[in-house]
């Protein structure tokens, strides 16, 4: 069975402000706090990822709808009823 092609969204469930960082995160599949580890690391050493940052924010497409609702369920906890 063929698989889809790996898309990178800009996350709908892990975001902190545009959704970027939590996007790569799980595209690359690492954790997002590293993700915006990162960026701000680079932003303090070399400035540009807060614009690349930005670039990213108005290029790449939000997560769609079915999909984000998808990984918010199996982010949550089972409930204990």
């Amino acid at each position: 069975m063929a698989q889809e092609p790996k898309r990178l969204y800009r996350s709908r469930s892990k975001r902190m402000l545009g959704g970027v960082c939590g996007g790569l995160g799980e595209y690359l599949k690492i954790d997002p706090t590293v993700m915006r580890v990162i960026f701000v690391i680079l932003a303090f050493f070399y400035g540009a990822s807060l614009l690349i940052y930005l670039i990213m924010w108005v290029l790449v497409p939000e997560e769609p709808q079915s999909e984000a609702g998808l990984a918010s369920v199996k982010d949550e906890p089972p409930s204990e009823s």
